[in-house]
């Protein structure tokens, strides 16, 4: 078995779920793919969230953390910021990541060093580095720096992504490789899951004719915004700021 760090461990939840195994496998496994049916309105998000970074992340269990950014600072106003940029990144093309890439693609931006890029605000925001971590956020360069590439993309309709080998985050992406499929409609993206076509779908209710013992509600039964398989393995806290395990499910899951 691969040797796992440990505080990778814990920080993905692993650990959690080893102490609640229910036959799955409980560490993390390489291989397999993971098949979504995501709606019009997910479809896209979780393509950008799979092929690109943002320059800071929001955790599972809820905490801000650096992606791309490895520190950041403001003004005493909150309104020009400064940006610490991760070394080592390259985008899936080979070319290197660094401020120019993201210079004029979010805000009135300035290079200051080859590793540190100025974000100059209209107004003062203390919470930027909680808003670069949304949707919408992500780094996109001519290509993206996430841990798949694109295999192949229909605009809107299908994707299927593959793994970039020796990524800087040697502790995520265990699928070999990731599809979505895009359905309108939500009985059809739910008759998908219950035969097995999927591992997840972006439904609230299963298929009447699904056996609720196959599945599992996410991120709990209590406000479900999408459902899996247990075919998939899905650590015991999973982000609840967006649906997907806040888009990561291609980065944080693992085949059961």
């Amino acid at each position: 078995m691969t040797r796992i760090d440990r505080r990778a461990l814990f920080a993905s939840g692993a650990a959690a779920a080893l102490l609640t195994a229910t036959g799955a496998s409980a560490l993390p496994q390489r291989g397999g793919r993971l098949r979504a049916a995501l709606s019009p309105e997910l479809f896209d998000q979780a393509v950008a969230a799979t092929v690109f970074d943002n320059l800071t992340e929001i955790a599972a269990d809820g905490t801000l953390r650096g992606e791309l950014a490895t520190e950041w600072s403001s003004d005493a106003e909150a309104r020009v910021w400064q940006f610490g940029l991760r070394e080592g990144v390259t985008f899936h093309d080979g070319s290197a990541f660094d401020a120019s890439a993201i210079s004029g693609l979010i805000w009135e931006s300035e290079v200051l060093d080859p590793l540190t890029l100025q974000i100059t605000l209209d107004t003062p925001n203390p919470s930027l580095p909680y808003l670069l971590a949304q949707p919408g956020f992500e780094v996109r360069g001519a290509t993206g720096t996430g841990m798949y590439q694109v295999q192949k993309l229909d605009d809107s309709r299908h994707f299927i992504g593959t793994r970039v080998q020796n990524h800087w985050k040697q502790n995520a992406g265990w699928f070999d490789s990731v599809e979505f499929v895009q359905f309108s409609a939500d009985s059809v993206r739910g008759e998908a899951l219950r035969d097995g076509l999927v591992d997840v779908a972006d439904v609230i209710f299963l298929d009447d004719y699904a056996d609720p013992r196959d599945f599992q509600t996410l991120p709990n039964a209590h406000s479900p915004t999408h459902i899996a398989s247990r075919s998939v393995t899905v650590p015991v806290t999973v982000g609840k700021s967006w649906p997907l395990d806040n888009l990561r499910m291609a980065e944080r899951w693992w085949m059961a």
